[in-house]
């Protein structure tokens, strides 16, 4: 009996292990091999991270509201390179859009695997190779353009199969043989030198010349002579009524379009005005002022990428520095929802929280301006020259414990941040610590406990529960900032654990292990050159333990945090912890004692004293649950 157990623990043990170096999602492994076969001159891919929960904030990707990808669209990007038949693994896919790229190799058979994929554009590109017959699968396939690529071989008669194609451009290519009938009302073949629309070799030769010059709906190419007199008759009989009803059309277009480039202009004028206009204690500024101050938006005075847009230098017109994020969600239906946020969220007021100086809400864009932040964040400083020093990683521990506190405790309604992380953490002239990036968390009623949502943040600093369950509640940002501790004490990424071999595991894991040794130098920052208190950075990865507890209840709240960094409690708390954590150790080596006892045999007995101890049983229990479902 005790073998069997023996064995299901080291099934269990060895799944955790693999569980905690796998992807959390199939379609961010998926994507990241797509970009990895392809090349980003430009950077158009750059926010793709490998760390995310979800894909469903990068750029040129599109989801469901479950939370499916179901569009890849980076057209015109000057991608090259090739496509990876890992794209097949987006199994949600209805729409690629990669048109107008430099892309080469074959198109990846795979493809013919994706059986909601409506539209497929491949065009303009440098796509060689035949044509895959696995393209006749695509069951819901409407629109389908391969032109101006290097295509060769037989016509790919398999296309004829698809019941829903509607448009079809094989143009500018180098296919030969016959063309069959299709489905498709409108397709386009022109280009194809050896392209025919027979069935024999006579008929191939015959007519080649004459096919391959046209693009037109296949119905009009198959009327019969007759019917294409009556047709030229009737036209003509017809062109000077239509030749008059097109001039007054124009007409009246032109007039038309002079008055609303009139009532633009005044809402322009209108919009310029409302510059000044409050929301709450927020400035509204208009959507010129901020191209003007971020140069249109230039690349060159990007601060930052984000899962929700990008963050922009800027400079107004009266000199005032500031940080302008373009969010990349805009959805006019929207600007009510957005208004009410925005309104709420400026009444949050905290000397650490960053302020939202004001905003900009137009039909197609949704921008937020903040005071600029010298010293960027605290993910950055870890690794810039000089290091901080121990006494301002203490201060910017405190601060952005207080500025959390304020959004859980103090602030009506109480606010989620939801991504607690070095990279969130910003810095000001002085070094002060100032909570960033919580303008768009989740905001709760006094009713609610918890709050319900696709999963998002970065992995490693994600909350069990949260991650398994979808549930966050105030409990997730103490996770998050227990992990923020331990990067302020160690100098690391939740996630850069984990990749030598003294390192192996999360950074959490590695804490507790090392903290259980007593070998608490080994976790401090080599560029801290010793320059620190001992007994201090102990009591602050006791802090960083008690907040990444597994069970929420079990994690101390914001206002508590605060009080143990700023020296009171802690020895208190940390001893009922291992109080509670001892008792259950006993109990659990009670009952663990009592069924051996009852069906131990005299082999089973050696291997559980050999192999085996209780303290380390549950100690990798713990760090199995730490894990938590994928």
């Amino acid at each position: 009996m005790a073998l069997k157990l023996f064995y299901l623990f080291f099934v269990l043990l060895s799944a955790t292990v693999t569980f905690s170096f796998e992807p959390l999602n199939p379609e961010v492994e998926a994507l990241m091999s797509i970009r990895d076969a392809l090349k980003d001159p430009h950077g158009a891919l750059n926010n793709w991270d490998e760390d995310s929960v979800d894909p469903c904030s990068w750029a040129m990707i599109t989801c469901s509201p479950e939370n499916f990808v179901i569009g890849l669209g980076a057209p015109s990007q000057n991608l090259s390179g090739t496509l990876s038949p890992t794209i097949a693994n987006l199994t949600n896919l209805q729409q690629i859009l990669l048109q107008n790229n430099n892309i080469s190799g074959e198109i990846p058979a795979e493809l013919g695997r994706l059986p909601r994929l409506q539209t497929l554009d491949l065009s303009n590109n440098r796509f060689s190779g035949s044509v895959p017959d696995s393209l006749g699968q695509l069951a819901n396939l409407q629109y389908l353009r391969l032109n101006n690529n290097s295509f060769f071989g037989a016509f790919p008669v398999s296309l004829s199969r698809l019941p829903k194609l509607a448009f079809l451009d094989l143009s500018f290519n180098n296919l030969s043989g016959p063309v069959p009938k299709f489905p498709a009302r409108t397709f386009n073949i022109v280009g194809n030198p050896m392209i025919c629309s027979g069935h024999s070799s006579e008929e191939c030769s015959g007519t080649a010349s004459a096919v391959a010059t046209l693009s037109f709906p296949l119905d009009s190419y198959q009327r019969k002579s007759k019917a294409m007199k009556i047709a030229v008759a009737i036209g003509a009989s017809l062109g000077s009524v239509s030749l008059l009803l097109l001039l007054m059309g124009i007409l009246i277009w032109w007039k038309k379009k002079q008055k609303l480039q009139m009532i633009s202009d005044i809402n322009d004028n209108q919009e310029e005005g409302m510059t000044m206009v409050k929301l709450g204690n927020l400035r509204r500024f208009s959507l010129k002022e901020l191209q003007t101050a971020t140069d249109n938006f230039s690349s060159k005075h990007i601060l930052g990428k984000g899962g929700f847009g990008n963050v922009y230098r800027g400079r107004l017109g009266d000199g005032t520095v500031v940080a302008v994020k373009r969010l990349n969600e805009t959805t006019g239906s929207g600007e009510l929802q957005f208004r009410t946020e925005v309104e709420m969220i400026s009444l949050a007021v905290h000397r650490n929280l960053l302020r939202l100086v004001g905003y900009c809400a137009t039909s197609k864009e949704r921008l937020l301006v903040y005071p600029y932040m010298a010293n960027g964040s605290v993910a950055s400083r870890l690794k810039a020259k000089p290091s901080l020093d121990w006494n301002t990683r203490k201060r910017i521990a405190l601060g952005a414990a207080r500025g959390l506190l304020y959004l859980h405790e103090q602030c009506d309604p109480k606010i989620i941040h939801r991504d607690v992380k070095a990279a969130n953490i910003l810095l000001d002239d002085f070094c002060e610590a100032v909570v960033g990036d919580f303008g768009l968390a989740k905001l709760l009623d006094h009713s609610d406990s918890h709050v319900t949502t696709a999963v998002r943040g970065t992995v490693g600093h994600i909350a069990p529960e949260y991650l398994s369950t979808g549930q966050s509640s105030e409990k997730t940002d103490v996770f998050g900032f227990g992990i923020l501790l331990l990067e302020l004490i160690t100098g690391q990424r939740a996630l850069d654990f984990g990749k030598s071999a003294t390192q192996k595991g999360a950074m959490l894991d590695w804490v507790r292990k090392v903290h259980q040794e007593k070998k608490l130098d080994l976790l401090v920052d080599k560029e801290l050159r010793a320059v620190y208190d001992k007994i201090e950075v102990g009591e602050m990865v006791q802090v960083a333990l008690l907040c990444t507890q597994y069970l929420p209840a079990h994690r101390p709240k914001m206002s508590e945090v605060v009080r143990m960094l700023e020296g009171d409690g802690l020895a208190e708390r940390w001893e009922a912890s291992q109080k509670m954590n001892s008792g259950k150790q006993s109990q659990q080596k009670q009952q663990a004692a009592g069924k051996e006892e009852e069906n131990m045999d005299d082999d089973d007995h050696a291997i559980m004293l050999g192999t085996i101890h209780a303290d380390d049983d549950e100690q990798q229990l713990e760090e199995m649950e730490l894990s938590g479902p994928r």
